[in-house]
């Protein structure tokens, strides 16, 4: 059928439309009506949603501006409620929201908590751009003994859409229309105007912080260098959610075992005021190597690495080789290191020059040495903004890790030895005492020719 004139200019209808939000209240609950409706319209994405929160497997049922009286007989309006049931099991959750830059307080969610330990509710889920490494962590200060008879867990806008493009992209929804629906969950809390799009950037501190480091002038102590630090570990997060929507597996935010947030807080802050650095690693399942990215705040400049064994036979310059002929297409400003075994010193070299002269990145002290690990280095200029669209650290380091994985690191296949092969099977075997016993196979073949065939397996 011919198009209408302009009609490729039309806008599709949606079913959760983005025009018309007035105000931050108004985006908050068009937001959580929409998040909730689908929990229950779409049961596969519901569960995958609230079951590491401790839901039953069951029948969901939402609510929305639920009303509940406090202690005190006042009466408070939580944003929404979920309940799961299962038999005779009954799980509930309060749902507190909040979009755009908006934060949530420690003080309203430890009356959620009294709320909901009172009227009976399993637990309390608060939402939030915060973004936190898990569903434990929590972005603001509650007295922990509030959560003895509740949990309380919190879920980031970005991680929420990260399970509904996992749920729907790579998982699958077996029913079409249920399928329909999700995507346009999708489609609403992706743009901009819904208020629930992700990371927001990296805060009103940033500028001054970022001079502070051109400058050499940080203070550790200082409450927006600890501000900029916290947009840090939330950015990294970010980046690892980002990274599990495109490949549709968990990639994970690499941190060191036993450290919580406060401990990961204070080795940021102090790598801000020397060397003014911010530091962090994502890994990818069944990738070569972690993605490591340092943001150097005084050169202004981002890198992204990633490091990872050399093979552990051949000459030296054939292992050299190995890494190369896997960098045909990478940028040649690419920097490329090698380690050797048993020495401290290294060689290093753009692959613009070492691909004509591999023996660059061999020792130069002694070039039989053997290498040890190749260490992958692209480094780009820093976006400066301290919001997320183009020009801003946020977005150009997004897209600056995005690249170097999707153009070096994804292309990058792991030395495996080669499998060994078994001794040539001689012509004849000597028939002398003396002779030497024949390979494995030959033996084995005698064997059973003196004890008979097996019996087949009933």
């Amino acid at each position: 059928m011919k198009a209408t004139a302009g009609e490729d200019r039309w806008h599709p209808a949606r079913l959760i439309p983005v025009a018309g939000i007035r105000g931050q209240e108004e985006q908050e609950r068009r937001a959580t009506s929409a998040l909730l409706a689908v929990i229950r319209a779409v049961p596969e994405f519901g569960h995958a949603l609230i079951d590491d929160l401790g839901a039953p497997k069951g029948r969901i049922s939402t609510f929305t501006e639920i009303q509940l009286k406090d202690a005190e007989g006042k009466l408070s309006i939580p944003d929404g409620a979920v309940v799961v049931e299962r038999g005779k099991t009954v799980w509930r959750a309060l749902v507190e929201v909040k979009t755009g830059v908006a934060e949530l307080g420690g003080e309203q969610v430890s009356r959620y908590l009294e709320m909901a330990r009172d009227h009976g509710f399993n637990t309390v889920i608060t939402i939030s751009n915060q973004i936190t490494a898990t569903s434990g962590d929590v972005p603001y200060t509650i007295d922990r003994r509030k959560t003895k008879r509740v949990d309380l867990h919190h879920l980031s806008w970005w991680r929420i859409i990260t399970e509904a493009v996992l749920q729907h992209r790579h998982r699958g929804v077996s029913d079409p229309d249920q399928a329909w629906i999700l995507g346009e969950l999708i489609a609403y809390l992706d743009h901009d105007n819904s208020g629930a799009s992700g990371f927001e950037g990296m805060g009103d501190a940033w500028v001054n912080v970022r001079d502070a480091a051109r400058q050499g002038t940080i203070q550790q102590a200082a409450r927006e260098t600890r501000a900029v630090a916290a947009r840090w570990e939330q950015f990294l997060d970010y980046l690892a959610l980002g990274l599990s929507q495109d490949l549709g597996r968990d990639v994970a935010t690499v941190r060191p075992r036993g450290q919580d947030l406060e401990t990961r807080l204070a080795g940021l802050t102090q790598a801000l005021a020397d060397p003014g650095t911010l530091a962090g690693a994502l890994r990818v399942p069944d990738a070569i190597g972690s993605l490591a990215i340092v943001a150097n705040l005084r050169a202004q400049q981002v890198s992204t690495s990633v490091t990872f064994d050399a093979p552990k036979d051949g000459r030296p310059s054939a292992r050299v080789n190995w890494l190369l002929r896997q960098l045909q297409d990478a940028p040649p400003d690419l920097r490329i290191e090698t380690a050797f075994a048993g020495a401290r010193d290294s060689a290093v070299a753009l692959l613009k020059d070492a691909a004509p002269y591999p023996q660059r990145l061999l020792s130069s002290v002694d070039p039989k040495r053997e290498p040890r690990a190749f260490t992958l280095t692209l480094t780009r200029k820093m976006g400066l903004k301290a919001g997320k669209g183009a020009g801003s650290f946020a977005g150009d380091t997004k897209r600056q890790t995005v690249d170097f994985y999707g153009e070096i690191v994804q292309n990058l296949k792991a030395w495996h030895p080669r499998a060994p092969k078994l001794p040539d099977q001689p012509e004849s075997v000597p028939e002398t005492p003396q002779a030497e016993p024949p390979p494995f196979i030959s033996h084995e073949r005698e064997i059973g020719e003196a004890t008979g065939p097996s019996e087949s397996p009933a």
